[in-house]
């Protein structure tokens, strides 16, 4: 009964084509000289195979050192500055293994051994092992001031480093002090070390143009790498012939040094940070009052002060962020400013040198945004009209709140990070039960 009951279905069921076999989707591309196969699989991904590849030799060993070295999709997959960023990381490196290599022939020197390999690891393990790590633990507690400034602590990074090595260096001129100075030399590079690992990240995460970090940081490395061998073949030929004697080392050691903080004072001028710090907010804010445009990264990168970024910028509203609480308020003044902006994650102050800033603990770069703009007109509407405080203050708060949402949207759309304000360790207040009560807290 039941073979009946299929041979039945069967019959009622109309005959179905059978389905034709999937053909993969594919295209021929030709490009300087080579044709490229592309073509999707049935499971969605892209495989791109060379089918004629007619171009010189040496265009092609180009090709295979920027697919070797530089991230995939280079340059359309990183941000602009990224190439001059590289160059000049490349020259530090090899700079910094040649250094390297002179500091420890005279480390050797002046301990009074033969630089032989053996002896080289214990005093390695001795000097670098244990004041090193002494430099880390205590660069470590500086990390929130790291993500607010990475480019001011990666340049006083190689600064440490630097002079941590020419201490190494100079050491055979007085071995009597030589575990005083080698010691100094390796804290000075302990702190070094922390400070340059710390800041990679934000620095590689300004290039990242597609979510491609992971790629940036393996081709990062792959060019450190390179240059630091080639770095220590330079070190090797100098230490046996031109700085064999102290006298050479006096004179390329320095040398080394200078090309060494200028590549790195350059990689980082190349380099365009996205997040909202007070300089770069400040910034933002001078050239929106000014010009009614929004400037983007890489329009900012070299105007940024990497030496004494805590500068107020007097068409910002010279505005200051980061005081103390109880510095900056008076208790009798604190119930008025509340009521000034009640929505707000702000208080804004006015002293005799500027506009001090107070954020709550949980504002966000949007916030400091709104308090910067407010700031900025205020400063503009009193320079022109002459208007009281309280009046500048409340027809620039109009003004912000009438541009901040194309503002924000515009800024977004540059690249910049808006979700977060990196004040480094700058005092935030957060309110209690009682409108009079000090909460503030300082964010290490």
């Amino acid at each position: 009964m039941k073979l009946l009951e299929k041979i039945m279905m069967q019959k009622k069921e109309p005959d179905k084509a059978p389905a034709p076999p999937e053909v993969p989707a594919y295209w021929i591309e030709t490009s300087e000289s080579v044709s490229y196969r592309c073509e999707f699989d049935p499971s969605g991904q892209l495989s791109v195979k060379i089918l004629d590849d007619s171009r010189p030799v040496f265009l092609k060993l180009a090709d295979s050192f920027v697919n070797k070295f530089f991230p995939s999709g280079y340059p359309y997959s990183v941000n602009e500055g990224y190439l001059r960023y590289t160059q000049f990381r490349a020259l530090q490196h090899l700079t910094s293994a040649a250094l390297s290599v002179l500091s420890t022939q005279s480390l050797l020197f002046a301990a009074g051994l033969r630089p032989t390999p053996a002896q080289a690891t214990v005093v390695s393990w001795v000097l670098k092992d244990g004041m090193q790590h002494m430099g880390k633990l205590i660069c470590s507690n500086l990390g929130a001031r790291m993500d607010s400034e990475p480019k001011c602590w990666r340049i006083l990074a190689d600064v440490l480093y630097d002079f941590g090595t020419g201490l190494e260096v100079l050491s055979p001129l007085c071995p009597q002090l030589f575990l005083q100075v080698a010691g100094l030399g390796n804290f000075a590079k302990g702190m070094a070390v922390v400070a340059a690992r710390a800041t990679r990240l934000p620095i590689y995460s300004a290039f990242a143009k597609e979510g491609n970090l992971s790629d940036l940081f393996a081709k990062g490395e792959a060019i450190s790498t390179v240059f630091n061998v080639i770095g220590m073949g330079a070190g090797i030929q100098l230490a046996s012939t031109v700085c064999s004697s102290m006298q050479g080392k006096m004179v390329v050691g320095p040398l080394l040094s200078m090309v060494h903080v200028y590549c790195v004072i350059e990689e980082m001028r190349a380099t365009p940070i996205n997040t909202l710090n007070p300089q770069r907010t400040a910034m933002i804010v001078a050239d929106f009052l000014k010009t009614g445009k929004v400037s983007s990264p890489a329009d900012l990168r070299y105007r940024e002060d990497l030496l004494f970024p805590g500068r107020v910028i007097k068409d910002a509203g010279n505005v200051r962020v980061g005081r103390s609480f109880h510095k900056v308020i008076k208790p009798s003044k604190l119930g008025e400013l509340k009521e000034m902006f009640p929505e707000e994650k702000f208080l804004l102050n006015r002293g005799n040198k500027g506009v001090d800033m107070i954020l709550e603990q949980n504002a966000t770069g949007e916030d400091a945004l709104r308090g910067w703009l407010v700031a900025g007109y205020t400063a503009g509407i009193e320079k022109s009209f002459h208007v009281p405080s309280p009046s500048a203050l409340e027809e620039a708060y109009e003004k912000m709140n009438d541009v901040f949402g194309p503002f924000v949207l515009e800024l977004q759309a540059k690249g910049w990070h808006t979700d977060r304000f990196l004040d480094g360790t700058g005092s935030r207040f957060a309110w209690g039960s009682n409108l009079g009560t000090d909460n503030s807290s300082q964010r290490y």
